[in-house]
């Protein structure tokens, strides 16, 4: 059968059944692989040596079928000797009751998010099949994340709402829009560290601070602000001069103008959690950021860290300079100050998101590799050595998963850079145990990036063994945890479904033991 062009204006009909198609495809993969690592095991047939792609559910023993590869597809289940094809609903409704099985707990609120996931999956396409994608390859590579995470149940859920109150906002549709500016009176300003970049983003009145705000955002909250707006506390100033371009992240937009990122909350939940600046995090963030920036200059600056491309001295922290708020609505109305990039990346290289790179998008430097060992030998030297260092010699542990990853690239497309974000997301040693940080930072960068890279590389080169590779780097730098890595048999897996299903805390992770690619050959390396 031919496939309907999604881009075709004549076939609406066409268009809404291939964006089913492709919603329901793009829902289920993060689902199955959430079902298959976290409550299911590759099954045996009776009589058979085993088939592909077939896995027990542990709790109910039914059969699940489906197409393996990184992001799994047509799932079917077996009942009454054949297998039946289920829609992405009909997988909802399967796990839903496979969990309340394997946890003796009932949830009515997931079920609902995973069902939302899809439809906002199918609200993207539909946009993004009208939209004009971002000509500047940095910015399409935030905003191409259809799937997202690719380990969680329900990654684009936006909260239940209509999608014409969040898909104006949406990075995934291309979206730009123009931020509110809010005069904030001066005597219920709350700030701290260097915040002036705000201050340049529009006028305010004698007597008031510029407060710039996510209109999505005073969509959610507006009505707690009735009282401020009626005593002067806050007055509506308009809207910024030039539109600003949401991220993967979804509440970091960015100033491109200005070379600015700016992060505030949102009362929504998106994956783990509802993403507010909470007051703990933001009065934590000045110790934080500082703790970073000290140990990535030590990076740049020491003996020991040669700067320049192939040196950890290349690597670069986006500093969160600031926050900015309201002490009557302090988390509400939250607003960070980040390092944009132009003073960062080094010269003629062209930054991309990395978890764009895992999840592809047009204009990947992936897409044209004649020789993906040296890519991917290169991408771990810049990847791998800064998280290493600042936390064995720093004591930070860095969040190194792949939407906290920027890569930069040179003009053969090799990477050349890391540049690493988000201070909210930053374990100090001095708060954490050493084994816990140590734990941390093997998901975040080994299990989420690093593998999530591999197993693109390996998939556009099938026969390439990226380990070996990955084993070498680990051994060339003297960390006692790094020597260990390479004789564990696990590595440390988050259990997003499973966390989401019992209502733990978004950041009470949990972690279940996946068998670990760099163990296999750790005798061999040199």
């Amino acid at each position: 059968m031919n496939r309907v062009d999604p881009m075709d204006p004549m076939d609406p009909v066409g268009l809404r059944d291939e964006i089913s198609e492709r919603a329901d495809a793009y829902a289920a993969a993060p689902l199955l692989n959430c079902l298959l690592r976290e409550v299911a095991d590759p099954a045996r047939l009776p009589g058979e040596a085993g088939e592909p792609g077939v896995h027990r559910l542990r709790a109910s023993g039914r059969l699940l079928r489906v197409r393996d590869g990184r992001r799994p597809a047509g799932p079917e289940v077996c009942a009454d000797g054949a297998w039946h094809r289920l829609t992405h609903a009909e997988l909802v409704k399967l796990t839903a009751e496979e969990l309340r099985d394997h946890t003796g707990v009932a949830n009515s609120e997931l079920p609902g998010e995973m069902l939302d996931s899809r439809d906002a999956v199918a609200a993207l396409l539909t946009a993004r099949a009208h939209a004009t994608r971002p000509d500047d390859p940095y910015l399409r590579s935030e905003q191409s994340l259809i799937i997202g995470h690719p380990y969680h149940p329900a990654p684009k859920a936006r909260g239940g709402g209509p999608v014409a109150g969040w898909l104006p906002y949406a990075p995934e549709a291309y979206a730009r829009f123009p931020l509110t500016l809010l005069g904030l009176r001066e005597d219920t300003v709350v700030e701290e560290g260097d915040t002036a970049a705000l201050d340049t983003l529009g006028e305010a009145p004698p007597g008031y601070r510029l407060l710039p705000a996510h209109p999505w955002q005073l969509d959610l909250v507006g009505q707690g602000l009735g009282e401020a707006f009626a005593d002067g506390r806050l007055v509506l100033l308009g809207h910024t001069v030039h539109a600003v371009l949401p991220t993967a992240a979804i509440r970091t937009v960015y100033a491109a103008e200005d070379d600015l990122f700016l992060k505030f909350s949102l009362d929504v939940r998106i994956t783990n959690d509802i993403r507010r600046l909470w007051r703990d995090d933001l009065l934590k963030l000045r110790r934080t950021d500082e703790a970073v920036t000290s140990a990535f200059a030590a990076l740049r600056d020491g003996a020991a860290a040669p700067a320049g491309p192939g040196g950890r001295g290349s690597a670069a922290w986006l500093s969160d300079r600031g926050y900015r708020t309201a002490d009557f609505a302090f988390e509400e109305l939250a607003v960070l100050v980040r390092d944009g990039l132009h003073g960062h990346v080094l010269p003629g290289a062209t930054p991309f998101l990395a978890a764009a790179l895992a999840e592809g998008f047009e204009g990947s430097p992936l897409d044209t590799l004649a020789d993906p060992a040296a890519w991917w030998t290169a991408y771990l030297r810049q990847v791998v050595p800064p998280a290493l260092e600042v936390f064995a010699r720093h004591g930070v542990v860095l969040e190194a998963h792949l939407q906290n990853t920027v890569v930069a690239v040179d003009a053969a497309g090799l990477p050349v850079q890391a540049l690493f974000r988000d201070a909210e997301g930053v374990k100090l040693l001095s708060d954490v145990s050493r084994a816990a940080g140590w734990e941390r930072l093997v998901y975040t960068l080994i299990v989420n990036n690093l593998t999530e890279i591999a197993a693109a590389l390996t998939e556009r080169h099938p026969g390439f063994d990226p380990w070996p590779a990955a084993r070498r780097e680990l051994t060339r730098h003297e960390i006692p945890e790094a020597a260990g890595l390479l004789t564990s048999p696990t590595l440390p897996g988050k259990t997003n479904l499973l966390l989401r299903w019992t209502g733990a805390d978004g950041a009470d992770a949990r972690y279940l033991p996946l068998a670990n690619p760099l163990r296999e050959t750790a005798g061999a390396v040199s």
